[in-house]
């Protein structure tokens, strides 16, 4: 079990990319949330297996049609178990 954080920049916000995300996201099994950035930015924290992470991180890169995602900046640590689900967070 792992923890991913993302930071996804481009045009990432107004294009459905939250719910793109959180269908992939609760498809894969695992427990966290996305939400928006005020800077544009989008944030992507989950928890789960490894493969199952690496897999959403594929989805993250290509985003929904519409999406242009520049970046993805990640970070990998321990997961902590703070969710029962994946959500939307406002």
């Amino acid at each position: 079990m792992c923890r991913l954080i993302a930071i996804v920049r481009g045009r990432v916000q107004g294009v459905g990319y939250r719910m793109f995300v959180l269908e992939h996201a609760q498809r894969l099994g695992l427990t966290g949330y996305v939400r928006n950035l005020p800077d544009g930015e989008v944030e992507v924290v989950a928890e789960g297996r490894e493969e199952a992470l690496q897999s959403l991180l594929t989805y993250l890169h290509r985003g929904p049609l519409g999406a242009i995602v520049r970046e993805v900046e990640t970070y990998w640590s321990e997961p902590t178990g703070a969710f029962d689900r994946f959500f939307i967070a406002r």
